[in-house]
């Protein structure tokens, strides 16, 4: 017990922030390996054969959330010194915990709305409440993350010479008139609604990283993601995968919002992450949709919970939210054409592993909370 309490104690290291914003962290010293500066350069260029490819130093914040833990274990596999910093609101320390006695991983707690001064090679841009649950319940706070935060991490990464990646968002689209969605689609977002905090908020960031881009000649990456689903998500965070996941294993009603003929397309995790490795470490700026071009509508999506969990799980129909787009479906062919990257895990495959992980949670083995996208490629 007193080890498992050790964990999660976080001390303040002065060498991980600047003096006027200190932050909690733990890990190695990223200041004593060494920094090169203008490495970013060419980091995303082919590794002669032969040689081993040079280990980094990259950032990643949300790096405690659910995706950003996956993209943390994919970064440490391959041998890169990793820093996550993450305000843990919807982060959770477990996700990550596995990693916090190796050498080459530190965690941060820092909301990045304030700035804060790193040596790193790449930064990943993940923090950001991703559900309508956890953004609405504060919308300044989410619109913040999204621009303010977005601002903070394009200027540590102007400063330093790291190479950025922003995750940015299907919700781009907005309510889309076209089908399926291709990164040239400008959108159907409306800009006063209760989404418009993570809707507008992402647009914004966008706009940023490509003026930063532009103006200070910044090297920037802009994925757009899709309904993502795996172990390590957050249980009731209103996402309709989560949903009828928990639903069905609490044995209550799955709650179908409208007619259930919306649709939208889900990918598994660990497809995510492969794509925003490549992303990262190609040559094209973007943006590029990462998602799987599988479409489902709701009562689709409910049947293949059914059949994976419980055949006997009911049906509750309740009134649509407001703004929840009709249909949400990517145009992947950019992806696949430049970063030669397209999702291999099909959802009858994907959703029985995030089963395991929910019902370890659930019913309270906290084994699952430390899960991995693993064995799936």
């Amino acid at each position: 017990m007193l080890f498992a309490a050790a964990l999660f104690t976080f001390s303040s290291t002065a060498s991980t922030s600047s003096p006027s914003y200190p932050a909690e962290s733990v890990g190695f010293n990223h200041v004593a390996i060494g920094w090169h500066p203008s490495f970013h350069e060419s980091v995303g260029g082919k590794v002669p054969l032969g040689l081993r490819r040079r280990a980094l130093r990259v950032l990643v914040t949300g790096g405690a959330g659910f995706v950003g833990s996956h993209l943390v274990d994919r970064l440490v596999e391959r041998g890169d010194s990793v820093i996550v910093v993450d305000n843990f609101f919807t982060g959770r320390k477990g996700n990550v915990a596995h990693h916090l006695q190796n050498p080459r991983f530190e965690v941060i707690r820092h909301d990045v709305v304030e700035p804060i001064l790193l040596e790193v090679d790449q930064i990943y841009h993940l923090a950001c409440p991703a559900s309508p649950v956890h953004y609405k319940y504060n919308p300044i706070k989410t619109i913040k993350t999204n621009v303010v935060g977005t601002l903070n991490m394009l200027g540590l990464a102007k400063r330093i010479g790291a190479r950025f990646l922003l995750t940015s968002t299907s919700e781009v689209y907005g309510d889309p008139l076209q089908h399926p969605q291709v990164e040239t689609y400008w959108g159907n977002v409306n800009p006063i609604g209760v989404r418009s905090c993570y809707d507008e908020g992402k647009r914004t960031a966008e706009t940023l990283t490509m003026d930063y881009h532009r103006g200070a000649n910044l090297e920037v990456r802009i994925a757009r993601i899709f309904n993502t689903y795996g172990p390590r998500m957050c249980i009731d965070d209103g996402r309709v995968v989560s949903n009828f996941v928990a639903q069905a294993l609490r044995k209550e009603p799955l709650t179908v919002y409208g007619d259930g003929k919306q649709t939208r397309s889900f990918q598994y995790v660990s497809d995510l992450v492969e794509g925003l490795v490549k992303l990262m470490e190609g040559e094209h700026i973007g943006p590029f949709n990462l998602g799987n071009p599988g479409e489902f509508t709701m009562l689709e999506l409910a049947k293949v919970v059914q059949d994976t969990i419980d055949p006997e799980a009911r049906i509750e129909f309740r009134q649509n939210t407001a703004d929840d787009p009709h249909k949400r479906k990517p145009d992947i062919s950019r992806a696949k054409e430049l970063l030669g990257w397209e999702p291999k895990v099909p959802l009858r495959e994907g959703l029985p592993l995030m089963v395991t992980d929910f019902r370890k949670r659930i019913f309270g083995d906290q084994e699952g909370s430390t899960e991995t996208a693993g064995g799936l490629s």
